[in-house]
């Protein structure tokens, strides 16, 4: 295995616009306006011989099938995708006319993601949950992993506590501060593999991520809940049942 420094890979990235310049990023900013979209800017970039791509979205027919053919000639390529969740990036390639048999080789991990409020921790204090609330929670960890739970009894999230935050003078009074996200990744595997070559609906998808024991957004926002860093007012509102 061969180890490569800042200085011996060659990282490009594609933004609209470029708000942060980053040392050892080749950054170029779209200018719709001339001609120079996601898709034109990804072309230049492959002459650049790239080791790694990163597509600030894709946003339509010609920059998906440009994106998963760099990702097919051996580019690690990075990008973002609007969809529900992590199951729905597959269809929405396909709906963007990518041909189901690459997706395969092109995908490695999707990963979604909801920022949600975090809950002030000057002035966070405890609170029971309604027997409706502690249903919702009990359903939630229920349906996750059994070895994923003893992970985290070792944190004290059994107790079905849950928090809120009233405002205090390091918050201005709102009870929040800063945001903090919720994900759920995804992998290819060779089970999920048949399903996207075989087309597949995206409820075998769901399946799937299942099947993985996926933790998905709604269980990762609970388990943030239980710790006490959101609120699950804020999960149950961003976040829906997979």
């Amino acid at each position: 295995m061969q180890i490569l420094n800042k200085e011996q890979v060659n990282i490009v990235s594609l933004e609209d616009p470029v708000e942060y310049y980053i040392d050892g990023l080749n950054q170029s900013q779209v200018h719709p306006e001339i001609g120079y979209d996601f898709a034109s800017g990804l072309r230049q970039i492959l002459r650049q011989d790239p080791d790694v791509i990163m597509v600030g979205e894709i946003r339509d027919n010609e920059t998906a099938g440009l994106a998963i053919h760099a990702a097919l000639t051996g580019h690690i390529v990075l990008s973002t995708l609007h969809t529900n969740n992590a199951a729905g990036v597959i269809p929405r390639l396909v709906d963007m006319k990518v041909e189901p048999f690459l997706l395969p080789a092109a995908l490695n991990l999707m990963v979604a993601q909801r920022l949600i409020p975090r809950l002030c921790q000057q002035c966070l204090s405890k609170k029971e949950p309604s027997s409706e609330i502690k249903a919702i929670i009990e359903k939630t960890l229920k349906e996750m992993d059994p070895q994923v739970l003893e992970e985290l009894e070792g944190e004290q999230i059994s107790s079905y506590q849950i928090f809120e935050s009233k405002g205090c003078p390091a918050c201005k009074g709102k009870g929040v501060s800063g945001r903090v996200a919720l994900f759920e990744i995804l992998q290819m595997t060779k089970e999920l593999e048949e399903i996207v070559v075989s087309r597949k609906s995206e409820s075998e998808i769901v399946k799937e991520a299942k099947r993985q024991k996926m933790i998905t957004l709604r269980q990762d926002g609970v388990i943030k809940a239980l710790k006490g860093l959101v609120s699950l007012e804020a999960v149950l509102r961003e976040t829906e049942e997979f």
